[in-house]
């Protein structure tokens, strides 16, 4: 990977629906090298897939939570079955097996605290093989970036 693509992927990470005649005269590049970069890059995995960002508050997920978890064994059965379990469920946004005093930590966007306590009560907490949750919640969002610096 060389400058002009580290340049292109700083372009398509801050917007991505750019075409590429716009990158070409940002890049100083053809329109055909521009797209041929950006097919290497996806052919490489470099570029994974491409989104859209919501904005949570506006579509009633505004009430972030970051749920730590503890499983009660840390067999691989119970780590396979409670991670094959968590990514059906919606509302977790993230889920990082971490090291330390938790097992898990959640990403979770619901509308507000009774959403959540639904969400916990009704949903995480029926999963198999939790030991304990940990709740705390975002006050305020400080920095939330997708950019990756190359």
């Amino acid at each position: 990977m060389d400058l002009i693509d580290k340049k292109l992927l700083f372009l398509l990470q801050t917007d991505s629906k750019k075409t590429t005649k716009e990158l070409s005269f940002k890049l100083n590049l053809s329109v055909t090298a521009v797209y041929e970069r950006i097919k290497k890059l996806e052919r490489e995995g470099i570029i994974d897939k491409y989104v859209v960002l919501v904005n949570r508050s506006k579509v009633d997920k505004g009430f972030v939570v970051f749920c730590h978890l503890k499983l009660i064994q840390h067999t691989r059965e119970f780590l396979t079955k409670f991670e094959s379990e968590v990514v059906k469920l919606s509302e977790i946004l993230e889920c990082h097996h971490v090291s330390g005093d938790y097992d898990y930590i959640l990403k979770i966007a619901v509308k507000d605290m009774e959403a959540y306590r639904e969400f916990l009560v009704n949903k995480l907490t029926t999963l198999e093989h939790i030991g304990s949750t940990h709740s705390t919640f975002m006050i305020s969002e400080v920095k939330y970036t997708t950019l990756i610096e190359v």
